[in-house]
């Protein structure tokens, strides 16, 4: 459109100059056409990689976010080996991701995983491809799944041994299943199977959350409850968060960089933009509302910690659909996944015996799950709530079950060899102490321990 336009004036200012469309002028207007259409197209570019760029940057900023929920989800005696272990498993994932799992990702697939891309073999490395933009995009999501297994096994992991599953996560299992879901997001026809199927999921409900909350799940069986959660007749002890403010400034420092989660993963700054922001920003604020009410009925009182989850709750379950349901039925779906965040808690904590100190798994696992699923139903192309039918719920369901049956049965091994090699858990005295003494010889808040290092 902005082409005709201009080879349009180019007519206009011939004619109005005497030359008309005398032989030459075409070929004149053709050339200012070409040139308009080269440089709208260059323009265009350059925008969406600033805009996926500046995206990146936001989803980055989450790394804060996840610091501070943890930290004030937890005891203060705890606190310095929270903060190291968000350090550590976004520097440590931003290599390994470079080096393998980028490559085994969005490679050239061989039918199970990428072959090719890795460590950008190949790539000018003083050029300005696409690719460079597209790379640190896709780390800070290989963070971000990370980062979740960490709430789920605060408080009594060696900090050695989460260094050692973090490799794990960022080089194989989380890009492995990427590849199968998001193959074909930087070369065309690569898809993966589940996409090849009609799996959808555009911004990570399951490729980034549910993976590493399955993960996260895994890890906490394995770990065991920390000591003091559960009395000798098996019921669960609340062990408060020693800093609520820290937590809630995370959940809006998760919220504000969920802006560059979904809508960044348009990788186009076009209008799309604002249509996203606005499911994202309708389905946290239904998520935080629900789990709200949900806990103040099931507890009689409005819990705070359970309305910080349920806004995440609600980011999460929208993550998957944000670009292919109505603003309606974002509300539905954060909604719903409040809700749902509420009683998840509860059954692992009081049923399975679960010990989540911050709710990673009922957040990030069962909540990416639900917003997976919720796009068979919410779809407005094919989702069964708008004729569409059952096969997309279908598909959906299958890529849920894959991504858990993926995730949890390697985390399960994963976690079980750690435990038998280099070790998982602390001992019971450093557990007691704390692990900021133990692990790192430190106080997050000076003279806040009675003990020392003597």
């Amino acid at each position: 459109m902005k082409t005709r336009a201009l080879g349009c004036a180019a007519l206009v200012l011939l004619a109005l100059s005497g030359l008309g469309p005398v032989a030459g002028a075409q070929d004149a207007v053709a050339g200012v056409a070409a040139e308009a259409e080269f440089a709208y197209s260059a323009l265009q570019d350059n925008m969406n990689i600033v805009w996926t760029a500046v995206a990146a940057f936001l989803v980055f900023f989450m790394q804060a976010g996840f610091a501070m929920v943890e930290t004030g989800f937890t005891r203060a005696k705890n606190a310095v080996n929270i903060l190291m272990k968000n350090l550590m498993d976004f520097s440590i994932g931003s290599l390994v991701f470079f080096a393998l799992g980028f490559g085994l990702m969005f490679g050239v697939t061989n039918g199970f995983c990428g072959t090719t891309h890795f460590g950008l073999r190949g790539v000018d490395p003083l050029g300005a491809d696409w690719i460079y933009t597209f790379l640190i995009f896709q780390t800070v999501f290989a963070g971000t799944a990370a980062t979740i297994v960490s709430g789920a096994m605060a408080e009594r992991t060696q900090f050695k041994g989460y260094l050692v599953y973090s490799v794990f996560i960022c080089a194989l299992i989380y890009p492995i299943f990427g590849s199968w879901a998001w193959g074909s997001l930087l070369l065309e026809g690569n898809a993966g199977w589940l996409e090849k199927l009609g799996f959808q999921d555009f911004a990570g409900s399951t490729v980034v959350h549910s993976i590493g909350g399955w993960l996260a799940l895994a890890g906490a069986i394995v770990l065991g409850p920390r000591l003091g959660k559960y009395g000798r007749d098996g019921k669960p002890r609340a062990i408060p968060g020693h800093n609520l403010s820290l937590a809630a400034l995370g959940v809006f420092i998760l919220w504000f960089g969920w802006f560059g989660f979904n809508p960044g993963s348009t990788t186009t700054a076009d209008g799309e933009l604002g249509r996203i922001a606005v499911t994202t920003n309708l389905a946290a604020a239904a998520g935080a509302i629900t789990a709200l009410l949900t806990a103040w009925l099931a507890t009689g009182k409005p819990d705070a910690s359970m309305a910080m989850n349920g806004a995440l709750a609600g980011l999460v379950g929208i993550t998957a659909g944000c670009a292919t349901v109505s603003p309606l039925a974002s509300i539905w779906i954060g909604g719903i996944a409040g809700i749902l965040v509420v009683f998840s808690v509860l059954f692992f904590d009081r049923v399975l015996k679960i010990d989540d100190p911050v709710g990673a798994v009922s957040v990030h696992g069962g909540c990416g799950a639900w917003g997976t699923l919720a796009i068979g139903l919410f779809n407005v192309e094919g989702g069964l709530l708008y004729g569409g039918g059952v096969r997309l719920l279908g598909v959906q369901a299958l890529g849920a079950a894959a991504a858990f049956v993926w995730a949890f049965g390697l985390g399960l091994a994963l976690f079980l060899g750690i435990k038998y090699t280099v070790g998982l858990r602390v001992s019971e005295t450093e557990e007691l102490r704390g692990l900021d003494i133990g692990e790192h010889g430190m106080e997050a808040y000076s003279g806040f321990q009675i003990f020392t290092t003597q």
